[in-house]
């Protein structure tokens, strides 16, 4: 299966292919002012036409090789994420696994947004969380990737793996209070594959603390996992010609197993969270950051 992933080096932008080691030299294209790779998947309708198509541009595009000593130049920038964060919607279900409900589950899952482009992470980068979050947790995830094509409907492009942050306390508080307990940052990786979503995908989530480990436990994702028709339900969320955007790129999270708050753990400020999908050779890692608390402009007549 192609996979690709986009970055900036030498203060310009690349595309390669590949999820490449950490330790390993890096074979990238160096891309265009006027290149928009997300606009390839708004032309093409499977994968074989996906991978020529990006295999074309790839030949016409200068070659640069990136010593593993200058790797650290290197900043990698989540897939297909256009220029402008307005352009990039980032939102996805909650409560879709089977390990979650039950047979009397609704025929959609809850829908929520988690913001624009800013709010998607790379691996290196602090997932901020609300000052007055009442219990954050991890959640490992499929990411879909959409684009819109010219007249505006999202075309599947292809998948790439997250981390919903939540803060569930909140939810489990008061159920009405889902899209706040969803504004909290979201890990993404920066590598996309261009075939169907995974029917399975498994690994671990270890969370460290000052240092050292403070809870670990395993996943499972994937459709196989899910309880509904994974192709049904966003046929049913891109009907709404509200989401309907040319040259929009969607990036939605598609529900997680357990998380360590189902374990009992607490996260807090600091910790560091690795979600290495072992499955498909993918891990990515972040720390928590809590913000502080603060006015926002133009509610100073509220005090």
């Amino acid at each position: 299966m192609t996979v690709l992933f986009e970055c900036t080096f030498d203060n310009a932008r690349h595309i390669g292919l590949g999820v490449p080691s950490d330790d390993a030299p890096l074979r990238l294209n160096r891309l265009r002012e006027d290149d928009c790779p997300a606009a390839l998947f708004t032309r093409t309708r499977d994968e074989d036409d996906r991978a020529a198509a990006l295999t074309a541009l790839l030949a016409e595009r200068p070659v640069v090789e990136v010593p593993a000593d200058a790797r650290h130049q290197v900043r990698m920038r989540p897939p297909l994420l256009p220029d402008h964060v307005g352009d990039a919607l980032v939102s996805g279900f909650m409560m879709t696994h089977n390990v979650k409900i039950d047979v009397s589950a609704q025929d959609q899952p809850n829908w929520f947004v988690k913001g624009l482009g800013d709010a998607l992470k790379v691996p290196g980068e602090p997932l901020s969380v609300p000052a007055d979050a009442v219990a954050v947790c991890e959640e490992a995830e499929v990411v879909l990737v959409y684009v819109g094509d010219e007249d505006g409907a999202p075309r599947y492009a292809g998948y790439t793996f997250g981390n919903d942050l939540t803060d569930i306390g909140r939810f489990k508080q008061h159920a009405g209070h889902l899209s706040y307990a969803k504004l909290c940052d979201a890990g993404i990786a920066p590598w996309m594959h261009l075939g169907a979503p995974p029917r399975t995908a498994a690994g671990e989530v270890v969370i460290e603390r000052n240092g050292a480990t403070a809870w670990k436990g395993a996943f499972t994702t994937g459709t196989d996992a899910i309880h509904y028709d994974v192709a049904a339900i966003m046929d049913r969320l891109f009907a709404h010609r509200a989401l309907h955007r040319p040259g929009r790129v969607h990036y939605v999270y598609i529900g997680a197993d357990r998380s360590s708050f189902h374990g009992g753990f607490r996260a807090a400020d600091g910790d560091r969270v690795t979600i290495d999908v072992s499955s498909h050779g993918v891990r990515m890692s972040h720390s928590l950051a809590w913000t502080r608390p603060g006015v926002a402009r133009g509610q100073e007549w509220g005090r």
